[in-house]
């Protein structure tokens, strides 16, 4: 934020973010990636207090841990303050302010050793306390720790304090707004950035795919993204991405935009994050610069690698933070990786999130689509009002360009989740739906099949389930029982839209190492397959 809008003559943005966490946190493995990265990034604005108890929730600590965490944060390159008074308010507040005053390129990490429990003798400094210490303890807790018996009482000089304290903030903010009001009228195309970003205000997806020429290409989808990743940062001046190690192999850096971080002189403005090989960092951080309400993360890796940070993803659904995931080498078309690296249950994992969008763009023309949807999901009178992640799932391997309708009627059907690719010419016989790079099979097959047949191209199965009932009948017909649906992936969710008696041809199995074309061939991915499973 300072990077991006501070000014020489005037600084809006001087904060320091606060971080807390316990024994049981450090355990974590994502832990290491995020102390990793803290430190090389050279965050010094960031303070970690660490409540020290040394108490997990089944046993002591010891049972479980014996590294010396002042070591390990020094290590990895913080400044580390112990306190062996966690409790002792007055030195948590000095520690607090060493720290702030620090300008050395470090985070720093105040080590609290603290009781859990304290003040009630019967569990204090056990595991005991984490569970146990309810209702009953109340009583004896107070008369330990000094305090009156009354219910949410609040002494006197609490009430001084937090006066003295409201009306030494009030002047910082008069301050602080003399200063934006300078700024602003300094530096209007900041401003104007700025108070955009923070109101949610941006260009509509149809203004943005008009920003994004048509292109009649034969390529892969990340190929296509590598493109059209910068028109979208055109249209979104606070839309960043990221990859974690994998910018080459996504595709998405946004040329031109600069680079984030340490290592790039200390550019803290620039809009491309390298995150090294922490997916689990990666998702974490994105979800943190999405709370902060000005920037728009994006971030890539390897669509079976999503597993990693599978957490992060859960909690930017259930807070509906507006992040992307740009997830690359989507199905067995990965090929000689094996199926270590081929994700053929992936994409039905994520389906499922509640409040994630999960998009699987067939060409072009749908993944300019994918990506204008992915920053506008839930726009309304020009501002985006209930939002929530979105996982664009691209191929690594070429992909059809699509004929069966108009470039402009794809990119329209894709913001819808579904629409007819192809519409049958006589009295319609099958429907055949496909999302992806098995879209180009089916309306291959199509060709053969006659004209009753008509193809169904699905990047989005929770956008098209959003849609209202007469579309809906409008794509699916219910008159037409006969359905086949193609993924090179897991077949469950496909029988949502076949019904019982429909078919899926799909991937529910493990791949094997061989090039992406024969992977494709001998597990059923082809045209011939798909005309066999359709007579």
């Amino acid at each position: 934020m300072a990077a991006s809008f501070n000014t020489e003559d005037h600084k809006i943005f001087d904060h320091h973010v606060y971080a807390l966490c316990g024994d049981g946190c450090l355990q974590e493995g994502v832990s290491a990636e995020a102390m990793s990265f803290a430190a090389h990034e050279k965050l010094d604005n960031l303070i970690l207090l660490f409540d020290s108890n040394d108490v997990t929730l089944d046993k002591m600590a010891e049972f479980t841990q014996s590294e010396d965490h002042a070591q390990r944060f020094d290590a990895y390159g913080w400044d580390v303050i112990t306190l062996t008074d966690g409790h002792d308010l007055k030195a948590i507040h000095a520690a607090v302010e060493e720290a702030k005053s620090n300008n050395n390129g470090k985070p720093t990490a105040i080590i609290c050793k603290t009781i859990i429990g304290k003040g009630i003798d019967e569990v204090a400094g056990t595991n005991a306390a984490h569970g146990e210490a309810g209702v009953e303890f109340v009583d004896g807790a107070r008369k330990s720790l000094g305090l009156p018996d009354e219910k949410w009482h609040v002494s006197d000089d609490t009430y001084s304090f937090m006066k003295e304290k409201q009306a030494a903030n009030k002047a910082v903010y008069d301050e602080w707004t003399e200063t934006y009001a300078a700024w602003k009228a300094a530096n209007g195309d900041k401003a104007t950035i700025l108070e955009d970003a923070l109101a949610k205000k941006r260009k509509s997806a149809a203004e943005i795919m008009d920003m994004i020429p048509m292109k009649e290409t034969d390529e892969a989808t990340r190929a296509s993204g590598s493109t059209i990743i910068n028109q979208v940062s055109d249209a979104l001046p606070t839309y960043v991405s990221g990859s974690a190690d994998l910018h080459g192999s996504n595709k998405n850096y946004i040329k031109g935009a600069g680079d984030f971080g340490s290592g790039f002189g200390k550019s803290y403005s620039g809009k491309n994050f390298y995150y090294g090989i922490r997916e689990h960092g990666m998702g974490v951080i994105m979800n943190g610069i999405s709370y902060g309400g000005i920037f728009t993360p994006s971030g890539a890796t390897f669509l079976v690698f999503a597993d990693y940070m599978r957490a992060t993803m859960r909690i930017a659904a259930l807070a509906e933070l507006p992040v992307s995931y740009i997830l690359t080498h989507d199905s067995i078309g990965v090929g000689e990786d094996g199926p270590t690296h081929q994700p053929v249950e992936t994409v039905s994992g994520l389906r499922v999130f509640p409040n994630m969008d999960v998009m699987r763009p067939a060409d072009y023309e749908e993944t300019a689509a994918a990506y204008a949807y992915s920053i506008t999901k839930g726009m309304a009178c020009g501002t985006v009002q209930t939002t929530g992640p979105v996982s664009l799932i691209l191929t690594r391997q070429n992909v059809k360009y699509l004929t069966g309708v108009s470039p402009q009627e794809r990119r329209d059907g894709t913001m819808k989740g579904a629409y007819t690719l192809v519409k049958e010419t006589a009295d319609l016989e099958r429907i055949i739906i496909a999302a992806g790079s098995e879209v180009q099979f089916a309306e291959a097959a199509a060709k053969e099949l006659g004209a009753g047949t008509r193809v169904v191209s699905m990047p989005c199965m929770s956008l098209f389930d959003k849609q209202s009932a007469e579309y809906k009948e409008s794509v699916l017909p219910s008159s037409c029982a006969n359905r086949v649906a193609m993924e090179a992936g897991v077949s469950g969710l496909w029988y949502k839209y076949v019904g019982l008696q429909g078919k899926v041809v799909g991937v529910d199995r493990f791949g094997f190492s061989a090039p992406g074309d024969i992977t494709f061939r001998e597990l059923g991915m082809t045209t011939e397959n798909l005309i066999a499973e359709c007579q």
